[in-house]
C-alpha cells in the first residue's frame, strides 16, 4: 500500500468528526470507520443478519435498519455480548476499511478511527492524530450530541484508552477546547505540513 494514510483518532466527544470535516474540505479523503461500521450492518448485509440471530428482531427500527443506541446499551452492560460483537464486525470493518484506503484518490488520505490506539491499528498510518480535550468537556459534549444516559456514555469513555494513553501515539495534536474556526487553523497547518513531509502536490 503506498497511499500515506494518516490515523486520526480521539475519545467520544474530543470533536474527532469535526476534525474529519475539515480534512474532507480541503480534498482529502476519508476513511471513516463509523461509516463503514454502518455499512457493514446495513440492511441486507451478513454483520446484520448475524446480530439478528444473536439478539432477536427487537434489535431493529420498523424499516429493517439495525437500532444503534439499543444495541450500544445492551453490550455496554453485558460484556459477552460487547465480545462477541467485536469479534464480528472488527473483521468486517477492517477488510472495508482497507479496500476503501487503497480506492481514495487523493495524495494522502485520513483514517478516522475512534478505537485506532486500543485496536492496534497504527500500524496502517504513517503518522497518527489525536484530537485532545480534556474529558470532562467529552463527557458534556457527549451528552449533549448523543441522548445517551450519564452511565453509557461514562462506560464508553472507561472502555477506551485514556487521554494519556492516546497522546502518547499521536504524532499530532489537535487541541479542540476552543471554536470550530480554532480546529479548522489547525488542520489547515497540518494539511499543509503533510503536503510538506510527504512531497506532494498541494
Amino acid at each position: 500500500m503506498t497511499k500515506h494514510v494518516i490515523g486520526l483518532t480521539g475519545g467520544i466527544g474530543s470533536g474527532k468528526s469535526a476534525a474529519t470535516e475539515a480534512f474532507k474540505s480541503l480534498g482529502i479523503s476519508i476513511v471513516d470507520a463509523d461509516e463503514v461500521a454502518r455499512d457493514v450492518v446495513a440492511v441486507g448485509s451478513e454483520g446484520l443478519q448475524h446480530i439478528v440471530a444473536r439478539f432477536g428482531r427487537g434489535i431493529l427500527l420498523e424499516d429493517g435498519q439495525l437500532n444503534r443506541p439499543a444495541l450500544r446499551e445492551r453490550v455496554f452492560s453485558h460484556e459477552g455480548d460487547k465480545h462477541w460483537l467485536n469479534q464480528l464486525l472488527h473483521p468486517l470493518i477492517r477488510a472495508k476499511m482497507l479496500a476503501d484506503i487503497g480506492a481514495a484518490p487523493s495524495a494522502y488520505c485520513i483514517l478516522s478511527v475512534p478505537l485506532l490506539i486500543e485496536n492496534n491499528m497504527e500500524n496502517l498510518c504513517d503518522r497518527v492524530i489525536v484530537v485532545d480535550c480534556p474529558e470532562s468537556l467529552q463527557l458534556s459534549r457527549a451528552l449533549q450530541r448523543d441522548g445517551s444516559s450519564r452511565e453509557t456514555i461514562e462506560s464508553i469513555m472507561a472502555s477506551q484508552a485514556s487521554r494519556s494513553e492516546r497522546l502518547e501515539k499521536a504524532d499530532d495534536v489537535i487541541n479542540n477546547t476552543g471554536s470550530l474556526d480554532e480546529l479548522h487553523e489547525q488542520v489547515a497547518l497540518l494539511h499543509q505540513q503533510y503536503v510538506k513531509h510527504f512531497n506532494l502536490s498541494a
